[in-house]
């Protein structure tokens, strides 16, 4: 019976496809993995004002609360972790990180900027006196985002009485976390009214994930993404949009790459490139929020993948 349930066992993980390899939670220690804390756009889901059916299904009990974008960074090898973006949400999803994850004295190792528009950085006002309150929080921002929080309240107030400690980040400049983490900062292109805006490589020993929650179009980028996907093992990328017709405004306003625009750039790619693009930062109004979704379900046949709240990935 031995064999057997051994022989079993080995059966079962064979079948397992590298989609599931790569969410299985990394118990044991020593281990490296990003967890996601949020998926929605910064409005977050539900959304304020919105009487529309897509938040109705919230109230109605279909759908459940979407936080707004953070990714988790864990490392139970060092026992340290880092968050992604000061959300609204950054409150629930650190105690999320204490609770599930790692729960060590100090509550974070640090947090990573990513610009100043207001589902990015404004959870740092947890961080004052009126809330959290303790000193020295490690702030890694670029010298624009940086030059905001100085110069302007209630911002300053967090520098001033020390409650957070700015540090300093460069374009393409690897900043080494310790002896299994790196972390790389990019300049993308975006609405930069008051900072610059990047996304990130996050590196591990054994792989390598993309972070670009926010940029304006792909064409605009003086990279090129499918080079960029096809260097790392999953790539986090803006999705706020399915498509040119889901609201009624300006999309000038608040350009980003729609789904369907991405779906079109990578078409003649392998599936197992496709099988990397991992859609985060969803407007309410995105079908695709929703996990049972029609659209939802045909972009998933055609390989590429999308965040969930609680998934997380290897490295």
């Amino acid at each position: 019976m031995k064999h057997v349930a051994a022989l079993l066992f080995l059966f079962l993980i064979s079948c397992q496809t590298p989609k599931d390899k790569d969410k299985i939670l990394p118990l044991e220690k020593g281990k490296q993995y990003i967890t996601v804390l949020g998926i929605a756009q910064d409005g977050g889901y539900p959304h304020i004002g919105c009487q529309k059916e897509c938040c109705a299904n919230f109230y109605n009990g279909k759908s459940n609360k979407k936080s707004v974008v953070s990714l988790g960074l864990v490392d139970l090898d060092n026992k340290q972790k880092w968050l992604f973006d000061a959300t609204p949400n950054m409150h629930t999803q650190l105690a999320t990180l204490e609770q599930h994850h790692l729960k060590k004295e100090n509550l974070i190792d640090g947090v990573f900027l990513t610009h100043a528009h207001i589902g990015h950085y404004t959870g740092l006002m947890y961080f004052g006196r009126e809330a959290f309150g303790k000193k020295d929080i490690k702030v890694y921002a670029m010298p624009k985002m940086k030059s905001f929080l100085k110069e302007n309240g209630p911002w300053s107030q967090l520098i001033s009485l020390q409650n957070i400690q700015l540090q300093n980040l460069q374009h393409d400049a690897t900043l080494v976390l310790n002896n299994k983490i790196k972390v790389t900062p990019f300049l993308v292109p975006h609405r930069d009214e008051f900072s610059e805006t990047v996304g990130y490589k996050i590196e591990g020993t054994q792989k390598t994930a993309l972070f670009i929650p926010d940029i304006d179009k792909w064409h605009k980028w003086n990279r090129n993404i499918i080079d960029e996907v096809k260097k790392v093992d999953y790539a986090f990328v803006d999705a706020t949009f399915l498509n040119q017709n889901e609201v009624k405004r300006a999309m000038t306003e608040v350009p980003h790459p729609f789904i369907q625009e991405t779906i079109d750039v990578f078409k003649n790619e392998t599936l197992a490139t496709k099988n990397k693009v991992i859609f985060i930062h969803f407007n309410h109004t995105n079908p695709t929020l929703q996990k049972n979704s029609k659209e939802r379900k045909e972009i998933e046949k055609m390989g590429f993948r999308f965040a969930s709240e609680g998934d997380n990935y290897t490295l």
